[in-house]
Parts: structure tokens; sequence; C-alpha cells
């Protein structure tokens, strides 16, 4: 099951459909390398299936995430820290600010952090004033929950 917001499915959308437009040039560029002869070594060829496997399995990727998808709407209240929810948390560092989001949008340099990362599970369900532990590449690291939005 995959998390994605509407304007994430929207994103998906557009893309599918330029992916299948695509589709008309990838197809006109195999039957001008099969009109120029023998394909056997046909460069244009080989290059043109090669960009028509890549776009069909690209279609064939997205159809499935989207037929798999739960839309997630931005929450009017959180309890505990589920999908679609900013948790603002304190540790060593000072405090910090995540948006808890399905692995298809996550950016974390952003502050969107997939609810399957390390992190992410750690806060799913978690409530204000919870302390959780995290290990991080660099070792234990301890959040405190200030804020669920």
């Amino acid at each position: 099951m995959k998390y994605i917001s509407s304007q994430k499915l929207r994103q998906l959308k557009k893309e599918l459909e330029k992916l299948k437009d695509k589709r008309k040039e990838i197809s006109k560029r195999i039957r001008e390398a099969q009109d120029k002869g023998d394909i056997s070594e046909s460069v244009e060829y080989t290059e043109a299936k090669e960009a028509q496997a890549f776009n069909e399995g690209r279609i064939q990727e997205l159809k499935q995430l989207m037929n798999e998808a739960v839309i997630v709407s931005k929450k009017k209240k959180c309890d505990s820290v589920n999908v679609g929810c900013e948790v603002i948390v304190k540790n060593k560092q000072g405090k910090q600010e995540f948006s808890i989001v399905g692995s298809e949008e996550a950016d974390p340099a952003q502050g969107r952090i997939s609810n399957e990362s390390p992190l992410g599970r750690a806060f799913l369900n978690k409530k204000k004033g919870d302390e959780v532990k995290v290990q991080t590449p660099k070792g234990k690291v301890h959040y405190k929950i200030l804020q669920i939005k």
C-alpha cells in the first residue's frame, strides 16, 4: 500500500498521459528505422526499442502505483502521528518539523519523511509528549514530540 497526496496523484496522472503520448513518437522512430532496411545492426532501431521498453515499463509502474495508492488528505486534526500529519519534535540539536508522507513524496532535505523510513516508522502512532528513540547511522537519536498538526 502506497500513500500519496491528491497533488501527487495529479502529477502521476500527467506523467502517465505524457508517456502514453510518447508511444506515438517511439513507434514512429521504430518504423523509420525499419524502413531503412536491415535492423539487425541498426543503432536507431535498438535505441528506439530500448526507449519503448523503458516507456512501457514506466507506464505499467505508474498504473500499478495508482491502483494501489491510498490518497491522503490533509487531516484537520491529528491526535497521533500518521501519514498526512506534521510533527514538531525536539532533540539535542533543537526543534525540527517533519511532514509524514508516503515514500513517493519523501524529501528529507525538505522535512518530508516517508512513513516507511526508520524515523517515520518510529513516529507513527505516537502522541504529543511521547519520546522516541531512533537508530541512525551515527547512533541512537532521542526525540520528544512537542506538537502534532
